[in-house]
């Protein structure tokens, strides 16, 4: 393994529950699988819960909100609406004992097929909100695989998602994932061109600014992200889901920033906490330095197929001793190949994220001699 770029000297020690002054904050986390389940592909989720919740307490203590049931805790790719819905009610009691900030996904993945009517869609969503905020969390309307699906055009978008903010208790997050993180949402808000799309959801937007708190983009366009952000209205914030081009987008220019929810929060977790740090003193030149090794790091984990980065995640948290072994629900460490996870430690140990480099470098060496590639 490489020696790294940063050492513990470079990230100060966490502050318990301080949060970021000037920018929010979101880590989206991944929940860690019960290695004596099933979770095989196709089976009901089996978690640790209490590793799963420990690793929330591990984000919050850093002073990070936790973005819950999203993605990257494999909602729709392994973790099923049982086991999604007790892990919203579990966090929402966890995140009241530490005072942690805590928003979770409302989506429609508890119906049977994504081939339903809006109304069942609009059930579904309705379902799914109720829990979220009865465990008093931030609900974020995630896009939803089966409206993808049924929508004739914008119009319908805009019915479904009018209906469930006149709703809302508090403001919401809404979502836009990019295919390449769910094929199944391609053409999402309506239409394939991304202009047309991006007019439907500012229109949506603009109607319902009382009721939104921001909007999550996971399109890996900075360019894009940068144009959506000056055009919102007045108060509603931009949440960076861009996992390839986070630094630039926190950071911002002279004409706003960027607040972040993002999946590379989770194994990046204590450098981008000091990074955050760094930023409400005014160094820039510090949050430059620390979060600039951690973008090859994010980019090789994101990269194509980008859907299977949960892999990486899992493997990382295992490398950094989150988590006794290197299993996930559904199966999904099999996602990436052998080569791609060495050079992930490869590039995590230059990031400066691994808090016990001795405990990551025997892992390695037991995943290594288990893949046959000792060498």
């Amino acid at each position: 393994m490489v020696t790294s770029s940063l050492t513990a000297d470079d990230c100060p020690p966490p502050q318990p529950g301080r949060a970021p002054l000037s920018r929010i904050a979101f880590a989206a986390a991944h929940v860690v699988a019960d290695p004596r389940g099933e979770n095989a592909p196709g089976a009901p989720a089996a978690v640790d819960w209490d590793a799963t919740l420990a690793f929330r307490h591990h984000l919050w203590s850093l002073g990070l909100g936790v973005a819950d049931a999203m993605d990257t805790a494999q909602r729709g790719m392994g973790l099923d609406w049982a086991a999604t819905k007790e892990l919203i009610t579990r966090s929402g009691a966890e995140a009241r004992t530490v005072g942690g900030r805590l928003a979770c996904g409302v989506g429609t993945d508890q119906l049977p097929s994504p081939e339903t009517s809006l109304s069942q869609i609009l059930a579904a969503y309705e379902e799914q909100f109720a829990v979220v905020e009865e465990a008093g969390a931030q609900p974020i309307l995630m896009a939803s695989r089966a409206l993808a699906a049924a929508a004739d055009g914008p119009e319908d978008y805009l019915h479904v998602y009018g209906r469930l903010l006149s709703q809302s208790r508090e403001p919401v997050i809404l979502h836009w994932l990019g295919e390449m993180f769910d094929p199944a949402l391609s053409g999402y808000w309506g239409s394939a061109d991304l202009d047309r799309a991006t007019g439907t959801v500012l229109a949506l937007i603009r109607e319902h600014a009382d009721r939104i708190d921001g909007i999550k983009v996971s399109l890996l366009d900075a360019d894009h992200e940068i144009a959506l952000r000056r055009a919102l209205p007045e108060g509603v914030r931009l949440y960076t889901g861009d996992d390839f081009n986070y630094p630039q987008l926190i950071r911002g220019d002279e004409l706003g920033h960027s607040h972040a929810l993002l999946g590379i929060f989770d194994p990046i977790a204590r450098v981008a906490a000091a990074a955050l740090r760094a930023l409400d003193a005014g160094d820039l030149d510090g949050y430059d330095r620390l979060l600039a090794p951690t973008l090859p790091l994010a980019r090789h984990l994101f990269a194509a197929p980008t859907y299977h980065y949960k892999t990486g995640i899992v493997f990382l948290a295992w490398l950094a001793g989150h988590q006794g072994h290197f299993t996930m629900v559904a199966g999904a460490q099999s996602g990436r190949s052998v080569p791609h996870l060495i050079e992930l430690s490869r590039l995590a140990e230059a990031a400066g994220i691994l808090p016990d480099p001795d405990l990551a470098a025997r892992r390695m060496a037991r995943f290594r001699a288990v893949a046959g590639v000792e060498s």
